[in-house]
């Protein structure tokens, strides 16, 4: 896999439609790893599964652009490293530490109610991932209501933090994980499961198609959940806590 990044670069702009579009476009036409994108609010930023994501001002609302060119097959460890990424860079500004903890595969959550949300949208060419555009929402100063899910905000947790000053400690996180998984994965897994909520902690998968507890991960990253007296290791859905 890859190692780290030589040379970020932040672009901030104060309205764009979607950041992972502007970053998606500048991947098409060349742009190298290491470009972060960001919005002070965005017109049409979007979630998992082509939900809206809310982006009014004073959150942080940016995109990365990265180069992984490793096979497809491998891109799930990104998404579990950019959820890490960015709890770790959250971590000091929050008056009391161990507050959020990561929901498979990069939600970061306080309780049961969201604080920021990653989405993940990769090039593939020849079977390897070319470009990958790494969306990331962060609930600084308020939590949007979205209707049938509980949000919160890193003020109503007691944090402070500036979207400028997140983009630099994301990108130093970023780039700490992507130098890691580039010799050995079992590292961020380790480190993954440490941040998330705790095993046996009840989950829902799909809208309820699928339910049980939580049971770590796999050696590949994949979520394992512990339904019916059996654990089945899950690489996708829509997982929620309940």
């Amino acid at each position: 896999m890859t190692a780290g990044v030589t040379h970020w670069r932040i672009e901030r702009y104060d309205t764009l439609d979607s950041t992972s579009d502007v970053c998606g476009l500048r991947a098409a036409a060349g742009e190298p790893a290491g470009l972060m994108v960001l919005a002070g609010r965005q017109t049409s930023g979007r979630g998992r599964a082509g939900r809206q994501w809310n982006s009014p001002e004073g959150n942080f609302h940016g995109s990365v652009l990265l180069r992984p060119n490793v096979p497809a097959g491998q891109g799930g460890w990104y998404a579990l490293l950019a959820g890490l990424s960015l709890i770790e860079a959250l971590d000091p500004a929050l008056p009391t530490p161990g507050v959020i903890a990561l929901k498979w595969p990069n939600d970061v959550m306080a309780g049961g109610a969201k604080l920021a949300g990653i989405l993940l949208d990769a090039t593939i060419e020849n079977g390897l991932i070319a470009s990958l555009v790494i969306g990331v929402g962060v609930n600084l100063a308020a939590a949007p209501d979205v209707p049938g899910r509980a949000t919160t905000s890193l003020a109503s947790l007691g944090g402070t933090m500036t979207p400028e000053d997140l983009a630099p400690s994301l990108c130093a996180r970023l780039d700490h994980w992507l130098g890691k998984l580039a010799f050995d994965s079992e590292p961020l897994r380790q480190a993954w499961i440490a941040r998330a909520h705790p095993e046996g902690t009840a989950l829902t998968v799909d809208g309820g198609r699928r339910s049980g507890t939580y049971a770590g991960l796999d050696k590949d990253g994949a979520l394992l959940l512990r339904e019916d007296g059996r654990v089945v290791a899950l690489r996708g859905g829509d997982v929620s806590l309940i």
